[in-house]
């Protein structure tokens, strides 16, 4: 299954789940890279550690801030 098929069956919405992931993979935990699988990635989000280094990238921030 695509990475895109699969966020699409999780109610993830693809290219913003992309933009997101390729901001926090640098610097997440290698032991740690399953939480950012599309089948764990709300629960991921809602832990708030992902959701807290998310919010502190400037570039998401001006994107969210301008869509319609």
């Amino acid at each position: 299954m695509s990475l895109i098929a699969s966020c699409q069956m999780h109610g993830i919405e693809p290219w913003a789940y992309l933009r997101d992931l390729f901001y926090l993979l640098p610097d997440w935990p290698r032991a740690r890279v399953l939480e950012l699988a599309p089948a764990y990635w709300k629960q991921t989000l809602e832990k708030g550690e992902a959701q807290r280094r998310l919010d502190e990238n400037p570039l998401r921030r001006a994107l969210v801030d301008s869509a319609p």
